[in-house]
Protein backbone atom coordinates (compact mmCIF):
# COMPACT_ATOMS: atom_id res chain seq x y z
CA UNK A 1 0.00 0.00 0.00
CA UNK A 2 1.37 3.33 -0.86
CA UNK A 3 1.33 6.38 1.61
CA UNK A 4 -1.16 8.35 -0.24
CA UNK A 5 -3.70 5.25 0.19
CA UNK A 6 -2.43 4.30 3.75
CA UNK A 7 -2.75 7.85 4.74
CA UNK A 8 -6.59 8.00 3.20
CA UNK A 9 -7.10 4.70 4.54
CA UNK A 10 -6.19 5.19 7.99
CA UNK A 11 -8.23 8.80 8.21
CA UNK A 12 -11.50 7.04 6.66
CA UNK A 13 -10.67 3.47 9.15
CA UNK A 14 -10.66 5.55 12.37
CA UNK A 15 -14.58 6.47 12.25
CA UNK A 16 -14.91 2.14 12.84
CA UNK A 17 -17.61 1.16 15.34
CA UNK A 18 -15.79 -1.63 17.84
CA UNK A 19 -13.05 -1.07 20.04
CA UNK A 20 -10.76 -3.62 18.21
CA UNK A 21 -11.41 -1.92 14.73
CA UNK A 22 -10.69 1.66 16.40
CA UNK A 23 -7.29 0.84 17.92
CA UNK A 24 -5.88 -1.31 15.06
CA UNK A 25 -7.35 1.88 13.04
CA UNK A 26 -5.67 4.35 15.68
CA UNK A 27 -2.52 1.73 15.12
CA UNK A 28 -2.64 2.42 11.88
CA UNK A 29 -2.70 6.38 11.70
CA UNK A 30 0.16 6.47 13.84
CA UNK A 31 2.11 4.55 11.06
CA UNK A 32 0.86 6.11 8.14
CA UNK A 33 1.89 9.79 10.52
CA UNK A 34 5.42 8.25 11.00
CA UNK A 35 5.55 7.71 7.43
CA UNK A 36 4.85 11.01 6.79
CA UNK A 37 6.97 12.53 8.84
CA UNK A 38 10.40 10.45 7.25
CA UNK A 39 8.80 11.48 3.63
CA UNK A 40 8.27 14.77 4.18
CA UNK A 41 11.27 15.70 6.36
CA UNK A 42 8.70 17.37 9.08
CA UNK A 43 10.49 18.78 12.45
CA UNK A 44 9.38 16.86 16.04
CA UNK A 45 9.45 19.64 18.75
CA UNK A 46 12.56 18.57 21.29
CA UNK A 47 10.40 19.21 24.36
CA UNK A 48 7.45 17.37 25.21
CA UNK A 49 3.83 19.14 25.43
CA UNK A 50 3.13 17.96 28.85
CA UNK A 51 6.05 19.78 29.89
CA UNK A 52 4.75 23.23 28.77
CA UNK A 53 4.24 25.70 31.66
CA UNK A 54 0.13 24.83 31.54
CA UNK A 55 -0.21 21.90 29.62
CA UNK A 56 -3.08 19.88 31.05
CA UNK A 57 -4.76 16.97 28.80
CA UNK A 58 -7.06 18.89 26.74
CA UNK A 59 -10.93 19.08 27.84
CA UNK A 60 -11.95 21.84 25.06
CA UNK A 61 -10.97 21.84 21.71
CA UNK A 62 -12.23 25.01 19.37
CA UNK A 63 -12.35 23.73 15.20
CA UNK A 64 -12.83 26.10 12.28
CA UNK A 65 -16.12 25.03 10.42
CA UNK A 66 -13.66 23.45 7.55
CA UNK A 67 -12.66 20.76 10.20
CA UNK A 68 -16.14 19.18 10.53
CA UNK A 69 -15.62 16.53 7.78
CA UNK A 70 -12.37 15.36 9.93
CA UNK A 71 -14.40 15.61 13.44
CA UNK A 72 -14.44 11.42 13.24
CA UNK A 73 -10.48 11.34 13.21
CA UNK A 74 -9.94 14.19 15.71
CA UNK A 75 -12.23 12.27 18.11
CA UNK A 76 -11.11 9.66 17.97
CA UNK A 77 -7.31 10.61 18.19
CA UNK A 78 -8.56 12.49 21.72
CA UNK A 79 -11.32 10.27 22.94
CA UNK A 80 -13.25 12.43 25.85
CA UNK A 81 -12.75 15.56 24.29
CA UNK A 82 -15.22 18.31 23.32
CA UNK A 83 -14.72 19.27 19.89
CA UNK A 84 -16.92 22.18 19.10
CA UNK A 85 -17.39 23.83 16.44
CA UNK A 86 -16.61 27.49 16.62
CA UNK A 87 -20.13 29.07 15.66
CA UNK A 88 -21.56 26.48 17.96
CA UNK A 89 -19.53 27.49 21.14
CA UNK A 90 -20.97 29.30 23.87
CA UNK A 91 -19.27 32.17 26.14
CA UNK A 92 -18.40 29.25 28.92
CA UNK A 93 -17.34 27.07 25.77
CA UNK A 94 -14.77 29.50 24.75
CA UNK A 95 -13.54 30.72 27.96
CA UNK A 96 -12.77 26.96 28.49
CA UNK A 97 -11.05 25.89 25.59
CA UNK A 98 -7.68 24.22 25.59
CA UNK A 99 -6.30 24.63 22.30
CA UNK A 100 -8.35 25.77 18.60
CA UNK A 101 -7.82 24.07 15.44
CA UNK A 102 -8.18 26.53 12.15
CA UNK A 103 -9.22 29.59 15.11
CA UNK A 104 -6.99 32.64 15.82
CA UNK A 105 -8.81 35.71 15.49
CA UNK A 106 -8.50 38.39 18.02
CA UNK A 107 -11.97 37.88 19.35
CA UNK A 108 -11.77 34.13 20.66
CA UNK A 109 -7.99 34.90 21.62
CA UNK A 110 -9.54 36.90 24.15
CA UNK A 111 -11.97 34.96 25.40
CA UNK A 112 -10.22 32.08 25.48
CA UNK A 113 -8.00 32.62 29.11
CA UNK A 114 -7.17 28.81 28.93
CA UNK A 115 -5.86 28.53 25.69
CA UNK A 116 -2.23 26.74 25.59
CA UNK A 117 -2.27 25.30 22.05
CA UNK A 118 -3.37 26.55 18.71
CA UNK A 119 -2.92 24.75 15.31
CA UNK A 120 -3.18 26.21 12.04
CA UNK A 121 -4.74 24.03 9.04
CA UNK A 122 -1.83 25.94 6.82
CA UNK A 123 1.60 26.50 6.29
CA UNK A 124 1.27 30.40 6.58
CA UNK A 125 0.82 31.74 10.16
CA UNK A 126 1.15 35.28 9.56
CA UNK A 127 -2.45 36.03 9.89
CA UNK A 128 -2.47 34.44 13.55
CA UNK A 129 1.05 35.16 14.61
CA UNK A 130 -0.29 38.81 14.32
CA UNK A 131 -2.23 38.67 17.50
CA UNK A 132 -0.43 40.52 20.21
CA UNK A 133 -1.70 37.48 22.93
CA UNK A 134 0.75 35.00 21.27
CA UNK A 135 3.38 36.71 22.40
CA UNK A 136 2.30 37.85 25.64
CA UNK A 137 1.18 34.61 26.75
CA UNK A 138 3.54 32.20 24.81
CA UNK A 139 0.95 29.94 23.25
CA UNK A 140 1.88 26.91 21.51
CA UNK A 141 1.48 27.40 17.40
CA UNK A 142 1.83 24.81 15.17
CA UNK A 143 1.38 24.68 11.38
CA UNK A 144 1.24 22.34 8.34
CA UNK A 145 4.43 23.40 7.04
CA UNK A 146 6.07 20.71 4.13
CA UNK A 147 2.22 19.29 3.72
CA UNK A 148 1.44 21.39 1.15
CA UNK A 149 5.08 21.31 -0.52
CA UNK A 150 5.28 18.60 -3.40
CA UNK A 151 2.02 19.81 -4.80
CA UNK A 152 2.68 23.65 -4.92
CA UNK A 153 6.28 22.61 -6.12
CA UNK A 154 4.71 21.28 -9.05
CA UNK A 155 2.32 24.23 -9.53
CA UNK A 156 5.61 26.42 -9.60
CA UNK A 157 6.92 23.73 -12.60
CA UNK A 158 3.76 23.99 -14.60
CA UNK A 159 4.12 27.85 -14.79
CA UNK A 160 7.69 27.54 -15.24
CA UNK A 161 7.14 25.37 -18.31
CA UNK A 162 4.00 27.37 -19.36
CA UNK A 163 5.76 30.63 -19.31
CA UNK A 164 8.75 29.12 -21.40
CA UNK A 165 7.20 27.48 -23.98
CA UNK A 166 4.58 30.10 -23.90
CA UNK A 167 1.41 28.17 -23.77
CA UNK A 168 -0.80 31.22 -23.22
CA UNK A 169 0.29 31.88 -26.88
CA UNK A 170 -0.55 29.04 -28.55
CA UNK A 171 -3.88 28.78 -26.57
CA UNK A 172 -5.45 31.43 -28.02
CA UNK A 173 -4.35 30.36 -31.22
CA UNK A 174 -5.75 27.03 -30.50
CA UNK A 175 -9.11 29.25 -29.80
CA UNK A 176 -9.21 30.46 -33.23
CA UNK A 177 -8.25 27.36 -35.05
CA UNK A 178 -5.39 28.98 -36.00
CA UNK A 179 -2.02 27.30 -36.98
CA UNK A 180 0.78 29.97 -36.85
CA UNK A 181 3.45 29.94 -38.71
CA UNK A 182 6.55 29.02 -37.58
CA UNK A 183 8.54 32.47 -38.47
CA UNK A 184 6.05 33.74 -36.38
CA UNK A 185 5.69 32.31 -33.02
CA UNK A 186 7.02 32.79 -29.77
CA UNK A 187 10.94 31.72 -29.13
CA UNK A 188 10.54 28.72 -26.92
CA UNK A 189 13.51 27.86 -24.18
CA UNK A 190 14.54 25.10 -22.12
CA UNK A 191 14.46 24.70 -18.42
CA UNK A 192 17.96 22.59 -19.01
CA UNK A 193 20.69 24.62 -17.97
CA UNK A 194 18.99 27.59 -17.07
CA UNK A 195 19.49 29.01 -13.38
CA UNK A 196 16.45 29.32 -10.61
CA UNK A 197 16.66 31.26 -7.71
CA UNK A 198 14.50 29.89 -5.08
CA UNK A 199 13.89 32.78 -2.49
CA UNK A 200 13.12 30.81 0.84
CA UNK A 201 14.56 27.41 1.25
CA UNK A 202 11.78 26.39 3.37
CA UNK A 203 9.87 23.07 3.18
CA UNK A 204 7.82 24.74 -0.05
CA UNK A 205 11.13 26.04 -1.32
CA UNK A 206 13.33 22.56 -1.06
CA UNK A 207 10.73 20.93 -3.12
CA UNK A 208 11.15 23.68 -5.50
CA UNK A 209 14.49 23.29 -5.71
CA UNK A 210 14.40 19.04 -6.21
CA UNK A 211 12.06 19.00 -9.14
CA UNK A 212 14.18 22.00 -10.84
CA UNK A 213 17.29 20.02 -10.53
CA UNK A 214 15.61 16.68 -11.99
CA UNK A 215 15.04 19.31 -14.88
CA UNK A 216 19.47 19.38 -15.45
CA UNK A 217 18.74 23.48 -13.98
CA UNK A 218 21.42 25.21 -11.31
CA UNK A 219 19.55 25.64 -8.24
CA UNK A 220 20.84 28.58 -5.93
CA UNK A 221 18.87 29.80 -3.21
CA UNK A 222 18.37 31.76 -0.10
CA UNK A 223 17.06 31.05 3.65
CA UNK A 224 17.42 33.24 6.67
CA UNK A 225 17.68 29.78 8.82
CA UNK A 226 21.74 29.28 7.63
CA UNK A 227 23.99 28.63 4.46
CA UNK A 228 23.11 24.34 4.73
CA UNK A 229 21.14 22.79 1.95
CA UNK A 230 20.47 19.77 0.09
CA UNK A 231 22.68 18.60 -2.39
CA UNK A 232 21.12 19.36 -5.09
CA UNK A 233 21.00 23.07 -4.08
CA UNK A 234 24.73 24.67 -5.08
CA UNK A 235 24.77 27.56 -3.32
CA UNK A 236 22.28 28.76 -0.10
CA UNK A 237 22.64 32.12 0.77
CA UNK A 238 21.34 34.33 3.37
CA UNK A 239 18.63 36.88 2.76
CA UNK A 240 20.98 40.15 2.32
CA UNK A 241 22.42 37.85 -0.70
CA UNK A 242 18.91 38.03 -2.80
CA UNK A 243 20.08 40.80 -5.45
CA UNK A 244 23.51 39.55 -5.71
CA UNK A 245 22.29 35.54 -6.48
CA UNK A 246 19.07 37.48 -8.63
CA UNK A 247 21.51 39.10 -11.38
CA UNK A 248 22.11 35.52 -13.02
CA UNK A 249 18.64 33.84 -12.45
CA UNK A 250 16.44 33.07 -14.87
CA UNK A 251 13.93 32.30 -12.98
CA UNK A 252 13.25 33.45 -9.66
CA UNK A 253 10.46 31.49 -7.29
CA UNK A 254 9.22 33.25 -4.16
CA UNK A 255 8.57 30.79 -1.58
CA UNK A 256 9.55 33.53 1.52
CA UNK A 257 6.99 33.42 4.96
CA UNK A 258 5.56 36.84 5.60
CA UNK A 259 7.38 38.66 8.04
CA UNK A 260 8.59 41.67 8.71
CA UNK A 261 11.62 41.28 6.74
CA UNK A 262 10.03 40.06 4.03
CA UNK A 263 7.35 42.45 3.02
CA UNK A 264 8.03 43.86 -0.13
CA UNK A 265 11.10 42.70 -0.51
CA UNK A 266 10.52 42.03 -4.30
CA UNK A 267 10.78 45.60 -5.73
CA UNK A 268 11.73 48.14 -7.99
CA UNK A 269 14.86 47.49 -6.83
CA UNK A 270 14.79 43.64 -7.39
CA UNK A 271 13.13 43.75 -10.06
CA UNK A 272 15.78 46.23 -11.34
CA UNK A 273 18.33 43.54 -10.48
CA UNK A 274 16.96 40.82 -12.63
CA UNK A 275 18.37 39.92 -15.82
CA UNK A 276 16.49 40.95 -18.95
CA UNK A 277 13.86 38.02 -20.00
CA UNK A 278 13.74 36.72 -16.79
CA UNK A 279 10.78 35.15 -14.81
CA UNK A 280 9.12 35.68 -11.73
CA UNK A 281 7.29 33.14 -10.21
CA UNK A 282 5.46 33.60 -6.60
CA UNK A 283 3.81 31.14 -4.28
CA UNK A 284 5.06 32.41 -1.27
CA UNK A 285 2.89 35.89 0.29
CA UNK A 286 1.63 38.60 -2.18
CA UNK A 287 2.65 40.94 0.40
CA UNK A 288 6.02 39.86 0.08
CA UNK A 289 6.05 41.25 -3.67
CA UNK A 290 5.11 45.29 -4.36
CA UNK A 291 2.35 45.05 -7.22
CA UNK A 292 2.74 48.40 -8.93
CA UNK A 293 6.57 47.36 -9.39
CA UNK A 294 5.92 44.14 -10.35
CA UNK A 295 3.56 45.70 -12.95
CA UNK A 296 6.17 48.14 -14.46
CA UNK A 297 8.71 45.51 -14.90
CA UNK A 298 6.35 43.73 -16.52
CA UNK A 299 4.77 47.02 -18.68
CA UNK A 300 8.81 48.03 -19.15
CA UNK A 301 9.83 44.20 -20.87
CA UNK A 302 12.52 43.87 -17.91
CA UNK A 303 10.64 40.83 -16.99
CA UNK A 304 9.27 38.08 -19.19
CA UNK A 305 6.94 37.06 -18.02
CA UNK A 306 5.34 35.94 -14.08
CA UNK A 307 3.10 33.18 -12.30
CA UNK A 308 1.31 34.68 -9.24
CA UNK A 309 -0.61 31.72 -7.25
CA UNK A 310 -0.58 34.96 -4.62
CA UNK A 311 -1.26 38.49 -5.51
CA UNK A 312 -1.40 41.52 -3.03
CA UNK A 313 -4.28 42.01 -2.64
CA UNK A 314 -6.39 38.86 -2.91
CA UNK A 315 -8.99 38.42 -4.12
CA UNK A 316 -7.12 40.22 -6.56
CA UNK A 317 -9.37 43.39 -8.05
CA UNK A 318 -10.74 43.04 -11.71
CA UNK A 319 -9.59 46.34 -12.82
CA UNK A 320 -5.69 45.08 -11.68
CA UNK A 321 -3.55 45.53 -14.67
CA UNK A 322 -2.34 42.28 -14.22
CA UNK A 323 -5.25 40.34 -15.56
CA UNK A 324 -4.29 41.96 -18.85
CA UNK A 325 -1.03 41.66 -19.30
CA UNK A 326 0.94 39.59 -21.62
CA UNK A 327 2.60 36.17 -20.29
CA UNK A 328 1.51 36.35 -16.90
CA UNK A 329 -0.38 33.59 -15.44
CA UNK A 330 -2.42 34.03 -12.60
CA UNK A 331 -4.73 31.35 -10.27
CA UNK A 332 -6.23 32.07 -7.33
CA UNK A 333 -3.98 31.07 -4.08
CA UNK A 334 -5.07 27.68 -5.13
CA UNK A 335 -0.95 25.56 -5.63
CA UNK A 336 -1.78 23.31 -2.78
CA UNK A 337 -5.51 22.56 -3.43
CA UNK A 338 -4.89 18.74 -4.41
CA UNK A 339 -6.07 15.79 -2.79
CA UNK A 340 -2.68 14.05 -2.22
CA UNK A 341 -1.77 17.36 -0.17
CA UNK A 342 -5.18 17.55 1.48
CA UNK A 343 -4.68 14.00 2.59
CA UNK A 344 -0.70 15.42 3.92
CA UNK A 345 -2.68 17.98 5.98
CA UNK A 346 -5.32 16.07 7.51
CA UNK A 347 -3.23 13.60 8.25
CA UNK A 348 -0.38 15.93 10.40
CA UNK A 349 -3.76 17.85 11.87
CA UNK A 350 -5.10 14.66 13.37
CA UNK A 351 -2.09 13.33 14.43
CA UNK A 352 -1.07 16.77 16.06
CA UNK A 353 -4.30 16.15 18.58
CA UNK A 354 -3.15 12.75 19.45
CA UNK A 355 -0.02 14.24 20.53
CA UNK A 356 -1.09 17.33 22.29
CA UNK A 357 -3.50 15.35 24.25
CA UNK A 358 -1.09 12.41 25.08
CA UNK A 359 1.16 14.94 25.97
CA UNK A 360 3.73 14.03 23.34
CA UNK A 361 6.07 16.41 21.17
CA UNK A 362 4.62 18.29 18.11
CA UNK A 363 4.98 18.21 14.83
CA UNK A 364 6.08 21.90 13.04
CA UNK A 365 5.84 24.11 15.64
CA UNK A 366 6.01 27.71 14.67
CA UNK A 367 8.67 29.98 16.16
CA UNK A 368 6.36 32.88 17.16
CA UNK A 369 8.87 35.79 17.28
CA UNK A 370 10.61 35.02 13.79
CA UNK A 371 7.08 33.86 11.96
CA UNK A 372 7.38 30.41 10.39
Amino acid sequence: MNRRIALGAALCALVASTPASQAAATATSQSAATELIDKLGLHVADQPARERPGWRPPRVVLINKEMEELLPALKQAAPGVRLIELSAATPKDIAAADATIGVCSAEVLAQAKQLQWIQWPAAGVDRCVQQPVLHERHLLLTNLQRTMGPSMAEHVLGMMLALSRHFEYFMRQQQEAHWAREDATPQLADLEGKTVLVAGLGGIGTEVARRAHALGMHVVATRASGRSGPDFVSYVGLPDELLKLAKDADFVVNCTPLTRETTGIFNREFFATLRPGAYFISVGRGRSTATADLIDALKSGRLAGAGLDVTDPEPLPADSPLWHLPNVIITPHVSADTAVSQEQRNAVLVENLRRYAAGEPMLSVVDIERGY
